[in-house]
Parts: C-alpha cells; structure tokens; sequence
C-alpha cells in the first residue's frame, strides 16, 4: 500500500508577521511575584550592607562640623554647622607640607615599583631559562617576611651610608621590586595569548622590544592596579615614615601629622575628625577616578587563559 500524496506548502505565500504582531507569552502570576521578591529581597540586603559601610562615614563628616561640646553630647547633627575646624586644623600644623612629602613618597614609591617589577614579571612569564620557577617561588616566599624583621638590618645600613633621615630610605627600595606587584604581573602576562609574543619573536624583535611594545601596551589595566595598590600603600604608612625620618617635622607625612594632631587635641573630637577627612580626601577621589582600572586590573590577573 502506497503513502498517502504529502501535501508541501510553499514559506513564500504566507504572510510576514511583523514584530508588533508577535505577543509575548505571558508569564505565570507566581513567578512574576517570586521574582520581585527575589529582587526587593537583593536589593534590601545589599542597601543594608552598604549602609554598614557608609554610616561611620557619615559620622565622622558630621562630627568634623560639630562644635566641641556638641561632638561630646548625643546629638547626631551639628547645630550649627562649623565649618572652621578645617581652617584650625590648617593654622595648626603644616597641612601642605605633610602633602607635599607624602605626594613624593608616594609618587616616586609608586613610579619605582612599576619600573623595577614589570621586567621581573616579563622574565618570570615569557622567557624560557633554568630555574625560572625556583626564582619565582624566592619571590613569593619574601611575601612570608613581615616588613619589621627585615627592617632592623635595613635601618642600621642606611644609618652606614648616612640616609637617616631623609626621604631615599622610603623611596630608592621600591626601584628594587615588589613581590606581590611581580605576581600580580605575572599572572596578567601568562593570560596574553602567545601567539602575539611569537609572531613578533618571527619577525626578529628583541624581549625587550616584545615587553615595551606588546605586553605593557596590553597590560594597561593590570599596570594601573599595582600603581594604585602601592599609592595608597604609601600615602597610608605610618611605620616606616616613623623610622626613617620620624627626627626631622620637615620630613613628616600626613600620617606622622595626623599622628602628632592627635595627641595635641584628643579629646577634641571634631577637630580630629575634621584633621581625618583631611587626610583621607586625596584618597578616596583617586580611587573613584580609578575604580574601574582597578576592578579590570585585579580581575584579569586571575585568570591564566
């Protein structure tokens, strides 16, 4: 018995159906309002958790706007705002100053390991040498030593060679590596594909050609995170400042400045809270210029592939 005749219709007669013509499926009424308690749910938890974050913050503006008593009472606004504890804090101890030498610090600190760590780190990842992985692991196990055990014997050779005080014990370290900032590298460079590295290799460039004019164009990001990481490590220290140039007010950071503020008016609450906002300001504005950077920087170097 033959197959019944299959009937074909012809895709070219039907008519087009446009987008307004095509409804959406609706979807189930539950659903709908499981996922909006999903996203109200989200949303709450992550308001409560920056709140966590920003309300210390909060307080710290306010009580740097209090008067003395005010800042010493339960009240929570100022009432009225002062704003003259920032012009005291001014008049009281060389604000400019203190920024000026921890700008350079922070500057020089921060140019010299970007400098000293990016060939380490090209070494370290596309140069094929004998005991390239046994160096690697000396210097990662330097991460181990905490800074106060290397600093008895650094601080008696710079005393040798007549550095204290001044600035160069803070600032000539960092052109001789940074561990982390070596990993850091490291591990951006093993994600850039190497058939970049060796099509240039082909075509007769040098390593350093290789790292000037490929890997570090290509590494921007991861570049920016490590000078950012060693900023703000610099503008922050307080131990090492102390150290090595702690004799000399004229060599002072804003840490050490904000350190002797203290102990002039530490029952003035708003005072230091204003002294405070002072020294963090330059901070937290770089690091919302460079957020992004950052993010892009530290996430990349993660990944191998």
């Amino acid at each position: 018995m033959s197959a019944p005749p299959r009937t074909i219709v012809s895709t070219e007669l039907l008519p087009a159906r446009t987008a307004a013509e095509i409804v959406p499926r609706a979807m189930p009424p539950a659903l709908v309002r499981r996922r909006r308690l999903h996203t109200a749910w989200s949303h709450t938890l992550m308001i409560a958790v920056a709140m966590l974050f920003v309300l210390p913050m909060v307080f710290v503006v306010l009580t740097s706007l209090m008067t003395d008593a005010q800042a010493l009472s339960n009240d929570f606004w100022p009432k009225p705002f002062q704003f003259s504890n920032y012009s005291t804090v001014f008049h009281t101890i060389p604000v400019g100053l203190y920024t000026w030498n921890t700008v350079q610090i922070a500057v020089l600190g921060t140019i010299g390991v970007v400098v000293s760590s990016v060939p380490v780190a090209y070494a370290l990842s596309r140069m094929r040498w004998k005991g390239r992985q046994v160096v690697f692991v000396l210097v990662l196990s330097t991460l181990m030593l905490p800074y106060q055990v290397t600093v008895v014997p650094l601080y008696v050779w710079f005393s040798k060679i007549h550095w204290i005080p001044s600035f160069k014990p803070l600032i000539v370290p960092s052109f001789l590596g940074d561990a982390f900032s070596i990993f850091l590298l490291r591990q951006f460079f093993l994600s850039v594909p190497e058939e970049l590295t060796d099509a240039a290799r082909v075509d007769g460039a040098s390593h350093w050609q290789i790292m000037t004019r490929i890997m570090v164009p290509l590494s921007k990001s991861a570049i920016a995170a490590i000078a950012l990481f060693n900023f703000l490590y610099n503008w922050n220290d307080f131990f090492a400042p102390l150290l090595f140039a702690g004799d000399d007010p004229h060599l002072w950071t804003l840490a050490l400045g904000l350190n002797e503020f203290r102990g002039q008016y530490h029952v003035e609450f708003n005072l230091m809270m204003a002294a405070s906002i002072l020294f963090m300001i330059p901070v937290v504005v770089l690091f919302f210029l460079a957020q992004r950077v950052l993010i892009e920087g530290v996430t990349l170097t993660g990944s191998k592939e």
